[in-house]
């Protein structure tokens, strides 16, 4: 079956990208990046003395949660109810479903994970109604599920999502909570800043976040021990990192951060995320190189219509496009070049189709139908999504492992 997926070659193993082994477009992770940025990740985590259950949402490959496990991470997050289970069907033993989960038949799934020995699951709620799915389900099955309360901005900021917004709200689920005692176990606070826009508003509501859960803990309302503050997407972990480490540090509280971009990483909004970072936190630019780009979606060119224009086999179908354009990285001319080499700068995406990509050049440059560029994505998340597989390759561009998606 594997034939039939795009970008996978024929054969069994041991293919060679420059060789032509892999019908082209394909997406190409570089297993000596990918290995950089787990270390890079585990030593920032480290340094602030947290937990790190990175996003699965991002890559949903099994393969790479194994990884990014193997590094440390305490556990992995998920979205939905499917993906909770993926991660569970692959060994995944820690799943934090960071998302209210509603409806019937997700509900059920859920709840039938709780049930699991062995498997740590822990899944949000911000109101009554929730509570009461959850409860319901759960009772039925026998299961005690552990639940986060997430907390969302105050009314007066931008940035609103899910979660509570005040302490009636708080109150009205925390009374809640107490109709199905047995059923769900309240764990602690979760929240998610990635949707405020500048960092003296993620300081002002990380710090509310670590109030909140210090005031339940005092209050004994919190069952588990030690209780789980969570939050932090690829933007703001750091200032995340920061705000929580002192209560981290006090013992009652075990905060993990969720950023799931790092693994792959990327040259656009991840790399601007990332020098921000660089610029603001004491800790990151003591960890030696930053982040790299690992994921590349590699492309012919198919067509030169023009002398300042080129058509690439490579569209929508194949790549993020939501913010931000691919940028080629390097190009390369089977049976003439020995290896790839930089991609003028010049050399500009303008447009994409389902199954094309409009590259400006310049009239002169040296650019054939064949020649094959690889391209710098921006927004890993959408560009994972369109893959089944996703070959894992070395510094010499050979094929060592074929990485199974399940979007």
């Amino acid at each position: 079956m594997d034939e039939l997926n795009k970008g996978v070659g024929q054969g069994g193993s041991g293919w060679d990208l420059l060789a032509g082994d892999v019908p082209l477009p394909a997406a190409v992770l570089s297993g000596p990046d990918m290995a950089h940025n787990l270390a890079w990740m585990r030593a920032f985590i480290d340094s602030y003395g947290l937990a790190l259950a990175p996003h699965g949402k991002t890559t949903m490959a099994p393969a790479l949660f194994r990884r990014q496990l193997d590094a440390g991470a305490w556990g992995i997050t998920v979205a939905t109810s499917q993906q909770a289970r993926v991660a569970a069907a692959h060994g995944v033993e820690r799943v934090l479903i960071a998302n209210q989960v509603v409806g019937a038949a997700n509900v059920a799934a859920v709840a039938e994970l709780a049930a699991r020995p062995g498997l740590d699951l822990l899944c949000l709620i911000d109101s009554p109604a929730g509570v009461a799915q959850l409860g319901a389900a759960c009772r039925a099955r026998g299961a005690t599920l552990d639940v986060l309360i997430e907390l969302a901005p105050e009314r007066d900021q931008e940035g609103l999502r899910c979660g509570v917004r005040d302490a009636a709200q708080l109150d009205a689920v925390l009374a809640a909570l107490a109709d199905w005692r047995g059923a769900l176990r309240l764990a602690g606070i979760e929240f998610y800043e990635g949707v405020l826009a500048d960092e003296a508003s993620v300081r002002r509501f990380v710090r509310r976040a670590v109030a909140t859960v210090e005031r339940l803990v005092a209050e004994r309302q919190v069952e588990r021990s030690p209780a789980i503050l969570t939050g932090a997407g690829s933007a703001w972990y750091d200032v995340v990192a920061e705000e929580s480490a002192a209560v981290a540090r006090a013992g009652a509280v075990q905060v993990v951060l969720r950023p799931g971009c790092y693994i792959s990483h990327d040259d656009g909004l991840y790399r601007v995320a990332q020098e921000q970072i660089l610029r603001r936190n004491p800790v990151a630019p003591g960890l030696g190189a930053p982040l790299r780009p690992a994921l590349r979606v590699w492309a012919a060119v198919q067509s030169i219509p023009d002398p300042a224009r080129a058509v690439v086999a490579m569209g929508k179908r194949d790549v993020a496009f939501d913010a931000g354009l691919p940028r080629p990285a390097t190009r390369y001319r089977p049976g003439e070049d020995a290896r790839p080499s930089e991609a003028p700068a010049h050399w500009t995406v303008t447009g994409l189709m389902d199954q094309h990509a409009y590259l400006a050049i310049a009239p002169g440059d040296d650019l054939a139908v064949g020649d094959v560029i690889a391209f710098d994505i921006s927004h890993p998340c959408l560009t994972f999504d369109k893959w089944r597989r996703v070959l894992v390759a070395d510094a010499e561009h050979r094929v060592t492992e074929v990485i199974e998606t399940f979007f």
